[in-house]
């Protein structure tokens, strides 16, 4: 089967305050990119970027104009707000999941301002997107960078957490077996059940989805509000090149964290606005 999407393009974080935003995944060991803005639209960003992916901060800069409903989802909190997949052709996409029996939108166009000291670049991208019944639970669009070279500059590649790039993600759902048929029908052999957690493996990246009570057996030492509004994006995954350089880092920043049984670091929500992060190695 042709595998249209080949995993995460990149996962957004609703944030209240930009420039707040930034001062925090700073401290946190990311370098960010300039500040951008989404030509008309009322949202602006800063972006962490990796090789193969990267985490969006996503804020309102104009109430007067379309946030995409960015505005109303802070109403409820800074946190994970939703995710693009990544694919090398949004044509080819769409054509693909139509013929699957899906009903993607015809791809669009998006560009967005990026200011630099030697003027103003236009990142390009072309995006499809799919009816929230063809993506259940997760709010997903599909996203083909046009001029990749514009946001992958080499000192934006470079973390001083050592963090390399995006594991996956976890939404937290009522009950995972109403979303198996639409999630076979967009990804095939890609999906797994193991105890009711639902499992999507896309590309190099991996998608959870899992009850409250299930969510907090595979997060014992996160806090996590397990009677929040559902569907909800609680944790964002992270791979490191070297833990120990990450966890360093940490604790010089004073950055709360955990050691994690199995492996690994947590980061709590509130040092990532509203994000839980666990870095793996």
């Amino acid at each position: 089967m042709i595998q249209p999407l080949s995993g995460i393009d990149h996962v957004i974080v609703a944030v209240a305050d930009l420039d707040r935003a930034r001062l925090a995944w700073t401290r946190l060991g990311f370098t960010l990119t300039p500040r951008g803005r989404h030509l008309q639209k009322g949202t602006g960003n800063y972006c962490i970027m990796f090789e193969r992916d990267y985490v969006e901060l996503m804020g309102v800069v104009d109430r007067g104009q379309d946030t995409g409903g960015l505005d109303e989802f802070l109403r409820g909190g800074e946190g994970l707000r939703g995710l693009a997949f990544a694919t090398r052709s949004g044509d080819a996409t769409a054509a693909e999941l139509a013929r699957r029996g899906l009903h993607p939108t015809p791809p669009r166009d998006l560009s967005r301002q990026l200011e630099l000291p030697e003027g103003t670049l236009l990142p390009r991208f072309k995006l499809v997107s799919l009816p929230p019944e063809e993506t259940p639970a997760l709010s997903a669009f599909v996203c083909q960078h046009l001029t990749p070279e514009l946001v992958r500059r080499p000192e934006w590649l470079a973390h001083a957490n050592a963090v390399s790039g995006v594991a996956g993600v976890t939404i937290m759902v009522a009950a995972t077996e109403p979303l198996r048929d639409a999630y076979d029908r967009l990804f095939g052999a890609g999906v797994t059940t193991t105890d009711d957690v639902l499992t999507l493996h896309v590309g190099r990246h991996r998608l959870i989805f899992a009850t409250p009570d299930d969510v907090s057996a595979l997060y014992p030492q996160a806090e996590i509000d397990l009677e929040r509004k559902l569907p909800a994006m609680v944790a964002l995954s992270l791979r490191s090149s070297d833990l120990e350089r990450t966890a360093d880092h940490l604790t010089q920043w004073q950055v709360a964290h955990e050691e994690l049984a199995g492996g690994g670091l947590l980061v709590p929500p509130e040092e990532a606005n509203g994000a839980l992060l666990i870095v793996q190695g």
